[in-house]
This record gives C-alpha cells, sequence and structure tokens, in this order.
C-alpha cells in the first residue's frame, strides 16, 4: 500500500517538473546570402554558457529551437559564418566582416553591447526575432 502511495505522489507531480521546462525559439532574418551556417551561444544570467547551436540558412534565414530550458534569465549571442570557418572574421582594425547579434537586439556604437542589455527572461515557451548587423 505504501508503494502505491508514493508511486501515485511522484505521478501526481511529475507533471510540474515537465511543465517547468520551456522552448526557445529565435528567428534569424535578413542574412545578406544562404552561405555557411549561423553559430549561437545561449548563456545564463551568470554569463556561464549553457547551450550552443549551428544552423543551416534557407531563405536569408535561420531558425534555431532550444527545448527544455529553466525558467530563467538568459542572453544569447550569434554570428553568420559565412565561410564555415566557425570564428568571426574581423578586419585589421577588427571590425567584423561577417554579420552579427544579440539578444534583444541592442544599438550598439564602438564594441559589443554590455551583458546587461542582451538579458532576457524566459518564464515560458517563447519565438525571439533578431536581425544581424553588418559593416
Amino acid at each position: 500500500m505504501k508503494e502505491i502511495f508514493q508511486i501515485l505522489i511522484f505521478l501526481c507531480f511529475s507533471p510540474i517538473g515537465v511543465m517547468a521546462q520551456h522552448t526557445l525559439t529565435i528567428e534569424i532574418h535578413g542574412l545578406n546570402n544562404n552561405n555557411g551556417h549561423v553559430l549561437l551561444e545561449l548563456s545564463n544570467a551568470k554569463e556561464a554558457v549553457v547551450a550552443g547551436r549551428t544552423r543551416n540558412i534557407s531563405n536569408n534565414r535561420c531558425i534555431i529551437v532550444i527545448d527544455s530550458l529553466k525558467p530563467g534569465m538568459y542572453s544569447f549571442k550569434f554570428f553568420h559564418d559565412e565561410n564555415k570557418n566557425e570564428k568571426l572574421d574581423t578586419n585589421w582594425l577588427g571590425i567584423p566582416k561577417e554579420g552579427f547579434g544579440f539578444s534583444n537586439n541592442p544599438s550598439m556604437n564602438f564594441g559589443p553591447p554590455s551583458f546587461e542589455k542582451t538579458i532576457f527572461e524566459l518564464n515560458e515557451s517563447v519565438l525571439i526575432k533578431c536581425k544581424p548587423k553588418y559593416f
């Protein structure tokens, strides 16, 4: 009888654990071309990387889905790796030659935005749209 009670308790609370997981879908649109792929890195509020994805491009856009995320604060950065060398190519001044972007599409003057400007709260499954910046 005790085992049956424990099983019932487990089954009652199992959906709560499943419901606490969210899906983050990121649509990157406005890519200059379909060459290469997009590399994305998702970090938590402590700036620790929690997921990395590489996805192909079609019709000048890329869709990246990250499942099973806990509610919390996150940030991501990405770049359009046109030549598939897995690094953001820059010119001799350090200016990116490939498109790049961040969550929240923050404005950028000189250098990347602060981490705080890219943080967003994930408390439900969501679609976030971003557009890369090209120089």
